[in-house]
């Protein structure tokens, strides 16, 4: 196992989830530290510079979550990470899948907004990633998170090709003020133009 100083912001976690975060019983981490500004962000505690948080290294975190590793493999579940934005930590994330091994399924609940050399390097240890696009319309996407979506949908397609389809869910909200269900229509139809096979569509609340 790698000796190094790489460590990450963690702001909670949650354990013994039971398909929430992905299949089986599940423990749920969030890092802090967020890119976008979405208006009903559900964690803004994620991005405020006052946000009580504790950098710990993956093998410090692995040692904490492997009180549940019985419900993990008895499940097929395992470790989920969340934020604010989990692929801002790409290192840590594959630091740790050394750590637990090929046995704890690894999530990711990610909005792709981050450098396309963070997605590379989560596309060698994540099982499955939650994507929330928001909105496929740069127009409506930057009214919602104050940023533009070209990377998002530029790393959706590279994770594509470096995954498959079957490993990825795309989340297409219908957002009140900001799209229609017209919109979301697009949003998909787009999705799928692109080779999206997995979509979740729900409705975000004010």
């Amino acid at each position: 196992m790698k000796e190094n100083n790489i460590t990450a912001p963690v702001i909670s976690y949650s354990r013994l989830r039971m398909e929430t975060d992905g299949k089986g019983v599940t423990t749920l981490v969030c890092f802090h530290g967020c890119p976008l500004r979405c208006k009903y962000c559900l964690n803004p505690f994620s991005f405020k510079d006052e946000t009580k948080r504790e950098y710990v290294s993956p093998k410090s975190l692995y040692d904490s979550l492997k009180i549940d590793q019985l419900y993990f493999l008895a499940t097929g579940g395992g470790v989920t990470f969340g934020g604010g934005e989990p692929l801002l930590y790409p290192r840590f994330i594959k630091e740790f899948c050394e750590c637990c091994g090929k046995d704890w399924h690894i999530c990711a609940e990610t909005s792709l907004n981050v450098p396309e050399e963070n997605v590379r390097i989560a596309s060698e240890c994540v099982d499955k990633f939650y994507v929330d696009c928001k909105d496929t319309n740069p127009v409506i996407y930057k009214n919602y998170t104050c940023r533009d979506n070209k990377k998002m949908l530029d790393n959706l397609a590279l994770l594509l090709s470096l995954v498959g389809a079957d490993r990825i869910m795309v989340r297409v909200p219908l957002i009140p003020d900001y799209n229609t269900e017209e919109d979301r229509k697009n949003s998909v139809e787009l999705l799928l133009s692109m080779g999206i096979t997995n979509l979740d569509l729900f409705k975000y609340k004010k």
